[in-house]
């Protein structure tokens, strides 16, 4: 029994789609084209910055505040590609819902579509570097998305024990060498 679709599908584009995924005759691996998919693992090595950064750099994805006179923006930001996933009370549909763009129920309302957008995504944990006073609008922020499903601080690398009789050479952890 099959289920009806709701779209006709071209039968050229899944045959395209199937010969893309599958590996070539003689080839034994897939390349994997998600680029985050070692940082999902906790196997990609994270940037280690310079020891003075006052912030700091060891991580993969990190939460902003950006704080103006009149809207609030929260941006998730990747260290090498930038802001990923970006909202703002400057949105017109969220501005929409809002009696005033920087008070306090603008704080809740935006940690709860960050963290709904961040989720579709598929980003749950990740770095935060703010500090907090205990009751405040930033407070009250960060509660929101840890109750929205997202974890506040990020894996710790997975750094295999490696059984290497050439001391000096590194092996990559995905890589793993037979050992006579």
């Amino acid at each position: 029994m099959t289920l009806p679709r709701k779209w006709p599908v071209n039968p050229g584009i899944l045959r395209k789609l199937k010969k893309s995924i599958s590996p070539s005759e003689g080839e034994k691996y897939l390349v994997n084209r998600n680029p985050c998919n070692l940082e999902f693992m906790s196997i990609a090595s994270k940037p280690e910055g310079y020891k003075l950064d006052k912030p700091g750099r060891k991580f993969w994805n990190k939460i902003t505040l950006v704080q103006s006179g009149k809207h609030v923006t929260a941006q998730m930001i990747h260290f090498e590609k930038g802001p990923v996933i970006e909202v703002s009370t400057k949105e017109w549909a969220i501005k929409k819902q809002l009696y005033k763009t920087s008070d306090t129920s603008a704080y809740y309302n935006l940690a709860r579509v960050f963290a709904q957008r961040c989720l579709e995504s598929g980003f749950c944990e990740m770095a935060c570097n703010m500090k907090p006073k205990e009751g405040g609008k930033v407070d009250l922020f960060l509660k929101t998305i840890i109750d929205g499903g997202i974890f506040l601080r990020e894996p710790s690398t997975i750094h295999p024990v490696i059984m290497n009789r050439y001391v000096g050479q590194k092996q990559k952890p995905y890589e793993l060498k037979k050992i006579n």
